[in-house]
C-alpha cells in the first residue's frame, strides 16, 4: 500500500458546544483537544437520513453507524424498512405472516409478541406492535400475549409508564368478549432477553423462563402493578427491571405453549439473535429451556443472513453488498479489527454489511477483547487500554494495511446515565488515543478518529436554562439523559507528514462519506458506488 491508516471509532461521542451535561467537553482530553486544532479536523452527520433511518428526528445508533462507515453509501436501515413495509401493507402479503396466521386460526392458539415497548426507533418502535395486533385482530386471532422489554435506554431512563399506557389503551380498544389480548410477561432490557455478542446468557435464561415456562420471582396482576412496584426502587431505571410474569389466581397467563406463533418484534439485529436461537435451534446448549414449545418463530427481520437466524421473518433486511471491507480483501489488502465484546460485532458483522465471518482469513485478522460483564458505570476504562495494546504492535510490525477499532466506553458508560462515570471513561479514550498518536507518528501511519453517533455528549434530559446555575458533582436533581443524540460526530485526520487537506464543497457530508475518505487515504482510487472523499491529496 501506498499508506497505512488506524481507523478510530470512539462510540458514541458526539459534538456540542455547551458544557450543560457534556461528558465529553467536560472531560480532560488533551490528545483529542490537540488533534483537533493541529490536524485536519471537521464534524460529520450521524443521524436520521444521513444513515439510512425515517427522518432526521431518528438518532443514530452503532448499527446503521457501522454499515453507513462500511458500506460508503446510505442504506435504508431495519426502522425504514418496517415502516414502508407496515405502510405499504407487503409486511401482511409475505409468506411468513401468512404462514403463522393460518396456523394460528387452524389451531386456535396464541400469538405471542415478544419485544422492547418503546417508540426509540433503535430496535422496534411501538407502533410496529400496534398495527401487527390491529392486524391480527382483523384477521380473526382471539387470543394475543404481549411479553414487554422496558427500555429506559433510547428514551428517557423512567418512561416505562408512557408506553404502558399506550399499550393498555390499544388492548382495550381491541379486547371484546371474544378476543383475549393481555401483557404476559415482561422485564428491562440490559436484565431480561435481549443480550447481545454472547456476553451473558443468564439475561436471556431469564427472559425465557418469563416468557415461554411463566417463571420469574416477581409476580403481578397487570402490568402497571411491575411498574408501579419496580418505582419503589428510587435507583432502579427501566432498562434494569428484573423479569416479571403475570397471573391471575395464582397461575401464570401467558406461557408459551405447543401449536403457538412467537413474534420477536425487534428489527435490530444485535440484541436479538440469542433469544431466537433459544427458540430455533434444537441443539441448543447455552442454558437449559427445560421445556421446549414447538411453536412458529418469526423475527420481524432476519437478525443474521450468514447464520440465516431466524430462518423465518417478516421483513427482509437490507442486502449490502460492496463493502469496503471486501472491496479492500479483493484488491489484496490486508485488514485488522479489534474491539471488545459489546462493539466486536459491529467491526465486523455490521461493517461487512451484515455479513458474519471472514472475507478472508488470509487478509483479515478479526480480534476480540472480552468485556466485563460488570454495570459499565462502575469500570469505566472498560477494556480501552486492552485494544490499544494489541493494536501498538502491529502498528509497529505493519501487519495491516488498514486497521479499524472500536472504543465503546463513550456510548457503554453513557448509557449508564452516570456524568462522572462518563467523564472518566472519555478520559481514558483520550489517553489511548495519544498512545496511538504517537505510535502513528512514529511508523508513518494516517490516524483517523471519528465516531458512530453522539450519546454521551448529552447526559442530561432537561433544558439548560432551567438548570443554569449547576455545576459538576451537585447535579443529582437533573435527570439523566441514557440515549442516543442527534449531534454530529467529530471527523479528524491525523497525518504525520501533512500531505492532505479537506475538500470544502460536502457540507452535508455524513459516515457515509468516510469509506472513499480511506480509499483515497491508502493511495487508491475512488469508488463511484461511494459517497465522496472528504480529504484530498496536497499535490492533486
Amino acid at each position: 500500500m501506498a499508506q497505512r491508516v488506524l481507523f478510530t471509532i470512539m462510540d458514541g461521542v458526539g459534538v456540542r458546544t455547551s458544557h450543560f451535561g457534556n461528558a465529553v467537553s467536560l472531560a480532560q482530553t488533551p490528545n483529542l483537544d490537540s488533534l483537533k486544532g493541529s490536524a485536519l479536523y471537521r464534524t460529520l452527520f450521524a443521524h436520521g437520513t444521513h444513515v439510512g433511518l425515517p427522518s432526521d428526528s431518528d438518532m443514530g445508533n452503532s448499527e446503521v453507524g457501522h454499515n453507513a462507515l462500511g458500506a460508503g453509501r446510505i442504506i435504508d436501515q431495519g426502522a425504514k424498512l418496517v415502516q414502508n413495509a407496515l405502510d405499504d401493507g407487503s409486511l401482511f402479503q409475505g409468506a411468513t405472516w401468512k404462514e403463522l396466521t393460518r396456523q394460528l386460526i387452524a389451531n386456535k392458539s396464541t400469538l405471542h409478541l415478544i419485544g422492547l415497548l418503546s417508540d426509540g426507533n433503535v430496535h422496534s418502535h411501538e407502533n410496529h406492535l400496534h398495527k401487527i395486533m390491529n392486524q391480527a385482530k382483523t384477521l380473526g386471532i382471539c387470543r394475543m400475549r404481549i411479553h414487554v422489554l422496558t427500555d429506559g435506554r433510547d428514551v428517557g431512563e423512567k418512561t416505562a409508564e408512557i408506553y404502558a399506557e399506550h399499550l393498555e389503551q390499544k388492548i382495550s380498544q381491541l379486547k371484546s368478549p371474544d378476543c383475549d389480548i393481555a401483557v404476559a410477561s415482561g422485564g428491562g432490557r440490559m436484565n431480561v432477553t435481549m443480550d447481545r455478542y454472547e456476553a451473558d446468557w443468564n439475561i436471556v435464561k431469564r427472559g425465557w423462563d418469563a416468557h415461554v415456562l411463566g417463571e420469574a420471582p416477581n409476580k403481578f396482576s397487570s402490568l402497571t402493578q411491575a411498574i408501579e412496584y419496580c418505582r419503589r426502587d428510587l435507583n432502579l431505571t427501566d432498562q434494569y427491571f428484573p423479569p416479571f410474569i403475570i397471573e391471575e389466581n395464582g397461575q401464570p397467563i401467558g406461557k408459551i405453549e405447543d401449536d403457538d406463533a412467537v413474534v420477536f418484534f425487534n428489527f435490530r439485529g444485535d440484541r436479538a439473535i440469542e433469544i431466537s436461537q433459544a427458540f430455533t435451534e434444537p441443539n441448543f446448549a447455552h442454558f437449559d429451556r427445560v421445556r421446549v414449545p414447538q411453536v412458529f418463530f418469526a423475527g420481524m427481520m432476519q437478525y443474521d443472513g450468514d447464520l440465516k437466524i431466524p430462518e423465518r421473518y417478516l421483513v427482509p433486511p437490507p442486502a449490502i453488498n460492496n463493502t469496503l471491507g471486501e472491496y479492500l480483501v479483493s484488491q489484496k489488502v490486508k485488514q485488522f479489527a479489534c474491539s471488545e465484546t459489546q462493539k466486536y460485532g459491529h467491526v465486523t458483522f455490521f461493517w461487512n454489511g451484515n455479513r458474519s465471518g471472514y472475507f478472508s482469513e488470509h487478509l483479515e485478522e478479526y480480534l476480540e477483547i472480552p468485556s466485563d460483564r460488570i454495570e459499565f458505570d462502575k469500570k469505566p476504562q472498560m477494556k480501552a487500554k486492552e485494544i490499544c495494546d494489541e493494536v501498538l504492535p502491529r502498528l509497529k510490525d505493519k501487519s495491516f494495511d488498514l486497521g479499524r477499532i472500536n472504543f465503546a466506553n463513550g456510548d457503554m458508560v453513557g448509557h449508564t446515565g452516570n456524568l462522572e462515570a462518563a467523564i472518566a471513561a472519555m478520559e481514558v479514550v483520550d489517553q489511548q488515543i495519544g498512545r496511538l498518536k504517537e505510535a502513528c507518528q512514529q511508523t508513518d501511519t494516517i490516524l483517523v478518529v471519528t465516531a458512530d453517533h453522539g450519546n454521551c455528549d448529552e447526559m442530561f434530559e432537561a433544558k439548560e436554562q432551567d438548570f443554569s446555575n449547576w455545576k459538576l458533582g451537585d447535579h443529582r436533581s437533573i435527570p439523566p439523559k441514557t440515549s442516543h443524540t442527534l449531534n454530529p460526530v467529530p471527523f479528524i485526520v491525523y497525518d504525520p507528514k501533512g500531505r492532505y487537506e479537506l475538500v470544502s464543497n460536502l457540507p452535508q457530508a455524513g459516515l457515509a462519506n468516510i469509506a472513499n475518505t480511506l480509499l483515497e487515504l491508502l493511495g487508491m482510487k475512488s469508488r463511484d458506488i461511494y459517497l465522496p472523499s472528504l480529504v484530498r491529496k496536497l499535490d492533486d
